[in-house]
């Protein structure tokens, strides 16, 4: 579904992503970890094209996208959710995900109007259930917790019918119970929709317990990739990032 070839980014003389080359099969969870500065964020940037790499390509579904507009990608099934939700503070939460979902069915004009379209309902209704918000579906987006923005804010990622989803760090700024709340319902998300879907993560326990295959990153490039417990096992992923804590068991 989606194949990184070499790919290579610099700011000046920093070099935020080195030859980089990895493959993400169609309907799998995969986590991308790396201490702070390893270059994560930036290796969603170039391949969402909200940056444009120096060097090397992003095949998403087949094609190269390297060089297409980030709306283009989008359109063509790439969708992501960043570590700060970016919502329609004064909207509900079904306004908010049917101007996403008229939006993404080319009917932007229908989001200046009072009464959707009957033909949009079930998709929201849909939205609703799979993000467990059809409770609060009148309650203005400003109101709701953080973790049910950051679960909002994935609704209108998904509210583009996404191929392909990226998640920026989704349990960022929760508690304990909160980030597995969270972590579940993404969980919940890609067993019902078979999307792709690549996480950036920080709690290694969550990554370890829920991603098929982990790549970690280190100044930008390739550290080591693998399942969680080989992952586990890498000494050199235990040296620079994990530490003895998250060692597997001999």
């Amino acid at each position: 579904m989606l194949r990184v070839e070499r790919l290579s980014k610099s700011f000046g003389g920093v070099q935020a992503a080195r030859d980089v080359s990895i493959d993400f099969p169609a309907g799998s969870l995969t986590a991308i970890i790396g201490p702070n500065g390893a270059g994560k964020t930036t290796f969603f940037n170039l391949i969402s094209s909200h940056l444009r790499p120096d060097s090397g390509r992003v095949v998403f579904d087949g094609a190269d996208i390297v060089g297409l507009s980030s709306l283009e990608v989008v359109r063509r099934g790439m969708a992501r959710a960043f570590q700060v939700a970016a919502l329609f503070p004064s909207l509900t939460v079904r306004e908010s995900l049917s101007a996403a979902v008229t939006s993404r069915r080319r009917r932007s004009w229908r989001v200046l109007t009072r009464f959707p379209f009957r033909d949009l309902d079930a998709r929201v209704d849909e939205l609703l259930a799979l993000l467990g918000l059809a409770a609060k579906a009148a309650v203005p987006s400003h109101q709701l917790s953080h973790g049910d923005q950051k679960l909002l804010d994935i609704g209108l990622a998904l509210a583009m019918d996404p191929k392909v989803l990226l998640l920026d760090e989704p349990t960022a700024g929760m508690g304990p119970d909160e980030r597995w709340r969270m972590i579940g319902r993404v969980q919940h998300l890609w067993q019902a929709t078979g999307m792709t879907v690549l996480f950036i993560e920080h709690d290694m326990d969550i990554v370890f317990k829920i991603a098929q295959r982990v790549h970690v990153l280190k100044y930008g490039a390739v550290l080591a990739q693998g399942t969680p417990e080989e992952i586990r096992r890498n000494p050199d992923v235990i040296d620079a990032y994990l530490g003895t804590d998250h060692r597997a068991p001999a």
